[in-house]
């Protein structure tokens, strides 16, 4: 038997070094919950804590009683002060954010040109990555202001619900590379001169695009294109920053889970992706465990035990209530040899355990008690 040793969430979130946590893993696995948690037991125990959140369902916002989270950062009421520390809670804005990005970068006249245009609305709303590159933007902006004003020492962020886990991290360079591709540069090449515009191959070109497209569509890509050209390498540069952030010292992740074949599986490929990319890998979180059986009898004996009793009563209710047994001992037992394989193929990778809760978590309370079950060795 494999055993994966424990993380110590406590001694992660007290060390005052640790700067930023970000929360990763496949959708459905619990980021949200698990960020929030970590976010309010580390104000609780005297940081001055930030928790970013990307998640549509803003589920955050009800958990902590806050009515509406936006693109600013607003206080978290009724956590504990008594240790001095203090939270905040935001929602990702991922328009606001590029918006923001754009009018920091462009003057008044070219970033209206920009804001106004059909194509960038289309792009800062709906683009594939988009959400992803503006988290990155929002954790950079965020720790930035934090130097500045001490405003914040330890900013959560929980990642998109992707479809894959490692969208945050290639999403810089995924839109890097569409905005620098062959397609955008031909695209360009109209606002760069007339005597490129001239060449045959290129007509033909914007002549099939344009009856693709249409017109105006192309006019509007075309303009958005040559007004963004000068804000590119900006963006380029801003992404390799944030990008050495997520590498740095003061940062840590921990890969989220639940104990299923398919999050593991993913949990497994993002922590050997961390690795090779040199991020700092705190460890593993794997919620919503089975609690224990708590007994000695095994779902073979509980099955033979039903079996005996329903021969001689068919509607036998301990019969059933040992079938019931069976099956969650089974579950239990599942889940566990499915984290000794993660261990056994990761064995140097700390894991928190998080026993499956009776509900939904609503309240401070609830995320209180997820904190607490972090933060105790199962």
């Amino acid at each position: 038997m494999t055993t994966a040793p424990l993380l110590d969430v406590d001694a992660l979130l007290d060390d005052p070094h640790t700067e930023i946590i970000v929360c990763c893993g496949s959708g459905g696995v619990g980021k949200t919950t698990t960020s929030a948690a970590l976010a309010l037991r580390a104000a609780e125990r005297g940081r001055k804590v930030v928790v970013l959140t990307i998640d549509p369902a803003r589920r955050l916002a009800q958990s902590m009683g806050i009515e509406q989270l936006d693109n600013t950062p607003r206080p978290v009421p009724d956590v504990d002060p008594a240790s001095g520390g203090s939270l905040d809670a935001m929602m990702l804005d991922m328009k606001r954010t590029f918006d923001e990005v754009v009018e920091s970068q462009a003057s008044p006249e070219k970033a209206k040109q920009i804001l106004d245009n059909p194509f960038y609305v289309a792009l800062s709303s709906s683009f594939a990555g988009t959400q992803e590159y503006m988290a990155m933007e929002k954790l950079g902006q965020l720790h930035r202001q934090a130097r500045q004003d001490d405003s914040y020492d330890l900013i959560v962020v929980d990642t998109p619900p992707s479809r894959s886990a490692l969208d945050f991290l290639d999403a810089p360079e995924r839109l890097s590379s569409f905005l620098d591709g062959r397609f955008i540069r031909l695209l360009l090449a109209p606002a760069r001169g007339p005597a490129k515009l001239m060449t045959a191959g290129l007509s033909v070109v914007t002549n099939a695009l344009t009856k693709v497209l249409g017109a105006q569509v192309l006019r509007d890509m075309q303009t958005f294109v040559a007004a963004f050209d000068t804000l590119f390498g900006g963006f380029r540069q801003r992404a390799d920053q944030t990008f050495a952030l997520l590498q740095a010292d003061g940062t840590a992740f921990l890969v989220i889970a639940a104990p299923e074949p398919d999050a593991l599986r993913e949990a497994a490929y993002f922590v050997d992706r961390l690795t090779d990319d040199d991020m700092p890998l705190a460890g593993l979180v794997v919620n919503r465990v089975s609690p224990s059986a708590r007994t000695e009898l095994s779902a073979e004996e509980a099955i033979t035990a039903a079996d005996r009793l329903q021969s001689s009563d068919s509607s036998s209710l301990t019969a059933g209530l040992l079938r019931l047994h069976a099956d969650r001992v089974r579950i239990i037992e599942r889940e566990e040899h499915l984290r000794e394989r993660f261990a056994a193929s990761h064995p140097s990778v700390p894991t928190a355990v998080v026993p499956a809760m009776a509900g939904d978590v609503h309240d401070l309370d609830g995320l209180r008690q997820i904190g607490e079950s972090l933060a105790e060795p199962h």
